[in-house]
């Protein structure tokens, strides 16, 4: 256990965000994500809701400040209803840590899949919200 960590984020996870390098993309999935198809290291957060691991992340981790957005959402299917209290409360936690951040990106279901096997590493939550994944760009972690 360390100091100011919290006890959400295991072993496995803080290893991966800290060999990440700035413009890397993480994968924060719903566990409905087809994670292990798309992502190439693929971590279990079983059971974890993704603003509680978010809420984890945030302090350790800088977001891309050269980038249009740093955080990436999926785009509903057309004919779906998006439920706005989910990205709400992944916002409510990134601005928590991040005040001036962006408004997210929503990206088309396909490209989001495309961008998702792209990224760095894919997060396996226990979230069941519908479109409840979410891409976060790392960026240059001050000295």
């Amino acid at each position: 256990m360390l100091k100011g960590i919290s006890p959400l984020l295991s072993p496995d996870l803080l290893a991966e965000l800290c060999r990440m390098g700035h413009g890397d993309e993480i994968v924060l999935s719903d566990s409905h994500f087809p994670a292990d198809t798309f992502g190439q290291r693929v971590i279990r957060a079983d059971g974890l809701r993704i603003p509680d691991l978010l809420d984890g992340i945030m302090p350790l981790f800088v977001l891309d400040e050269y980038v249009d957005s740093p955080v990436f959402m999926m785009q509903p299917v057309p004919g779906d209803d998006l439920d706005p209290s989910v990205e709400q409360s992944y916002r409510k936690v990134i601005e928590k840590y991040y005040p001036d951040c962006p408004k997210t990106e929503r990206v088309e279901r396909f490209a989001f899949y495309e961008q998702a096997q792209k990224a760095y590493a894919v997060v396996i939550t226990g979230e069941t919200a519908k479109y409840g994944n979410i891409i976060l760009k790392k960026g240059v972690t001050p000295c």
